[in-house]
């Protein structure tokens, strides 16, 4: 196996993916980090390290400002962000019982495409 592909494959944590996708003791605990991306622009389309970097961070920024302006981002065979409006709404707090409003907010919310559920689901 190649030192990129081994690398990829570990995870924090001490699990490891196996070929197939599937972890091993800790898989729920890994994640995919914007240094990884970056890492793997520049390994696999010839980037230099500081272009890497700042193109994930200009991706993650354009759908940041899209979303702060109240813009659903809808990215192909992946899957939409939407932001939603809550109400408020009257709440507990949990250790004490005594009531708490909760004030209106908005919140983002993912649903992946079925393409992608697809994927995953044949893992």
């Amino acid at each position: 196996m190649d030192a990129m592909k081994q690398e990829h494959e570990e995870q924090p944590g001490g699990g490891a993916m196996g070929k197939d996708g599937a972890g091993t003791a800790d898989a729920e605990t890994s994640a995919l980090t914007k240094a990884q991306l970056a890492d793997l622009l520049f390994e696999q389309i010839g980037l230099n390290k500081r272009e890497s970097k700042d193109m994930v961070d200009a991706f993650f920024d354009l759908i940041t400002d899209s979303l702060v302006q109240g813009e659903d981002v809808k990215i192909s065979s992946f899957g939409n962000f939407q932001i939603r409006t809550k109400a408020p709404r009257p709440g507990r707090n949990p250790r004490t019982g005594e009531p708490v409003a909760i004030e209106a907010r908005r919140v983002v919310t993912f649903h992946a495409s079925p393409k992608l559920k697809e994927t995953v689901q044949e893992g």
